[in-house]
């Protein structure tokens, strides 16, 4: 994951904190999918912990499909049409 090399670049293994922020997030929505609510199109946002970025999930019946890693200061017009591509 580019996102994960830049942390590392900044400082050697805060690339692998970051994936275990992510790994984190998805156990939770893993956990309970609905814990987030909706914000768009169906479509919910996890915050990481301690790093500005979010994940963008859609809970379908047996699965949660992930679509989205981005930074929480990213253009929320951008973001939107991020989600009207993956679906």
């Amino acid at each position: 994951m580019a996102i994960e090399d830049w942390y590392d670049s900044q400082r050697q293994g805060l690339g692998r904190e970051f994936r275990e922020a992510v790994d984190a997030a998805i156990a939770r929505i893993s956990d309970d999918p609905l814990v987030y609510p909706e914000r768009y199109r169906g479509a919910r946002r996890a915050v990481l912990r301690r790093f500005p970025y979010v994940l963008w999930y859609r809970p379908l019946e047996n699965v949660v499909v992930v679509l989205a890693c981005v930074h929480g200061r990213r253009d929320p017009r951008a973001i939107r049409a991020r989600l009207r591509e993956v679906g």
